[in-house]
């Protein structure tokens, strides 16, 4: 089943959308995701495009929003660079250890933007986002998101745009301590590689069709995201920039040469 497709303008967007996207006249697009289904609604899955700097922010575990008394609302996520201007970076963690006061004071002057760490990124990169780690994605980035489906984000800093700001709420989560190397990776074309396995969602990037140990971790429904090459969910065609539920691995037909992500929500 192909999932319901939301186009949203963002002052920050693009007019000129890497394939297989376009965007309409005069609009400048900064997010395409996939309304999540009633099977697994705590996935979503996004592409974002950036012609301005996102603002820097963080967002709560599902402990701490349960501490908050706002249920399971909590937001880990992952990034696959899917094109890059030259230059385009990434801010994600700091260079430093960087303590509560010294966090909310830089991000009422500024400069907290310069304490981040800056990852200049190309098609392929991709970093997983734990929860309560500080970041901030720059202009020329086009992205795959998948994330835990949750709207809470606290901004630290906004370069002065004139919208609201969570400094109390943002120190009080955020941990200001370096990204740890080990949650970034390269993707090429055309290779199987597991990207995320837990604790709150999987993804895999296949070239062509699951291997057995794959296919024996995905049991129950699934998001089909093609990257190239058309696949099938029970006879119905999905094409990249596309999103399918799937209610097994077993009813999706993958291309032989193609590569296609796969997700899914952990119990």
């Amino acid at each position: 089943m192909l999932l319901e497709t939301k186009t949203v303008q963002k002052p920050w967007g693009r007019v000129d959308l890497p394939a297989p996207f376009t965007a309409p006249d005069g609009e400048r697009i900064g997010e395409i995701w996939f309304v999540p289904p009633p099977e697994l609604p705590g996935l979503l899955v996004k592409y974002l495009f950036t012609s301005e700097k996102l603002s820097v922010q963080c967002h709560p575990s599902d402990a701490q929003t349960e501490a908050m008394g706002l249920g399971r609302q909590g937001k880990e996520e992952c990034w696959l660079v899917i094109d890059a201007e030259p230059g385009a970076k990434l801010g994600i963690g700091f260079e430093r250890e960087v303590g509560a006061e010294e966090m909310r004071a830089a991000a009422l002057d500024g400069s907290i933007e310069g304490l981040l760490t800056w990852h200049r990124v190309r098609a392929g990169d991709f970093f997983y986002i734990p929860a309560n780690t500080v970041h901030a994605i720059g202009p020329g980035c086009s992205i795959i998101e998948v994330q835990q489906n949750s709207d809470i984000t606290y901004r630290l800093y906004d370069y002065g745009r004139e919208r609201e700001l969570h400094l109390d709420e943002g120190v009080a989560v955020a941990r200001g301590e370096p990204y740890p190397d080990s949650l970034k990776t390269f993707v090429g074309h055309g290779s199987d590689i597991g990207l995320v396995d837990g604790p709150h969602f999987r993804l895999d990037q296949l070239a062509g069709g699951p291997d057995p140990a794959i296919s024996a971790r995905y049991r129950g429904p699934l998001l089909v995201i093609p990257r190239e090459g058309d696949v099938a969910v029970e006879g119905e065609a999905v094409s990249p920039g596309q999103c399918a539920l799937a209610r097994e691995i077993d009813a999706v037909e993958f291309a032989e040469d193609g590569t296609c992500l796969i997700a899914q929500p952990m119990a």
